[in-house]
């Protein structure tokens, strides 16, 4: 049992999938966000700057900043309605069509007759888009506003520009307690990047596809055949024989994740194989992998489902 970003062919395209430019509140104009990332090695990024109208509901062009070896997905960052907390919804969408249609948030403060967070997510992924749950921690998230965005792919359950700027960088407590009620969600790390601060080159999302395109990267991203990183790489990850099977490159720690306090660890110097029993995981259906290396960068997984909640009463 393992997953497609370890199964499919290819190979891993390393990209950031949140990132804003001069088109929205950035520092820096779109021609040169993407020389920055290219510079440092990225395949691919998404531009995705907020999706209001103070901006003009921008979705930044940068088919004209592809090359052979580095390319763009069109995306934004989509804003409409109130969270339980008053506050604007943020909800991350990459692969959005040019001619995707404004919604009505003229500002980042929610307005009467708008969309609700999550008719807009459903948008989105109805026009073609991957949909994440942005920074759950940074937002307040509660558990009912992150249940209601029914559409999702995925959770952002990293982003370096909340961890450097507020300290507030997790949404591993929304994901895990979706999973747990049955939602087939997957995992994105990302830099939110800014320029602002230290906020750029921290997380990303290494994908697994043919090619480095636009076109291959979104369907990869869809059928979940990636990992998210700060650092380490992960080379395969399964479940073999009751236990969570992990190689990577060297770190200290590999563990196992699963439902409520399930979990494992294994430990040692240079470690780049590693086998936790999944006994600790009270029997969760799905189980997660996080390694970490002796710096204290991580890597995760995304969920594989191993079947045992047809055996749990809990769910």
């Amino acid at each position: 049992m393992t997953l497609p970003a370890f199964t499919n062919p290819g190979r891993f395209w390393r990209g950031n999938l949140h990132t804003h430019s001069t088109n929205s509140d950035g520092v820096l104009a779109p021609a040169e966000v993407c020389r920055r990332y290219k510079a440092e090695g990225y395949d691919f990024i998404a531009l995705t700057d907020h999706f209001v109208g103070r901006f003009g509901y921008p979705i930044t062009d940068t088919t004209g900043f592809r090359d052979r070896d580095f390319t763009t997905i069109l995306g934004a960052e989509l804003h409409s309605g109130a969270m339980e907390n008053g506050e604007l919804w943020h909800i991350l969408a990459v692969g959005l069509p040019p001619d995707f249609a404004p919604s009505h948030t003229p500002d980042f403060v929610p307005v009467a007759g708008q969309e609700t967070g999550p008719e807009i997510a459903a948008r989105a992924v109805a026009a073609g888009a991957f949909v994440a749950i942005a920074h759950p921690q940074w937002s307040s998230l509660t558990f009912d506003d992150a249940r209601s965005i029914s559409a999702a792919h995925a959770v952002e359950i990293y982003n370096h520009g909340c961890a450097m700027g507020c300290d507030r960088a997790d949404g591993f407590f929304v994901a895990d307690q979706l999973l747990t009620e049955g939602r087939r969600l997957t995992l994105i790390a990302t830099d939110d990047a800014h320029f602002s601060e230290p906020d750029h080159f921290g997380g990303w999302t290494m994908v697994k596809a043919e090619e480095n395109t636009p076109e291959a990267l979104l369907a990869a991203l869809k059928a979940g055949a990636f990992y998210s990183s700060t650092g380490p790489e992960l080379r395969d990850v399964r479940v073999e024989d009751g236990k969570l099977v992990v190689e990577c490159s060297a770190v200290r720690s590999i563990v196992a994740i699963g439902w409520g306090t399930g979990a494992k660890a294994v430990h040692g110097e240079s470690l780049t194989r590693g086998e936790v029993p999944l006994e600790r995981l009270n029997n969760s259906p799905w189980v997660r992998a996080a390694v970490i290396d002796a710096a204290g960068k991580r890597a995760w997984s995304n969920p594989i489902w191993t079947g045992a909640v047809e055996k749990n009463p809990r769910v």
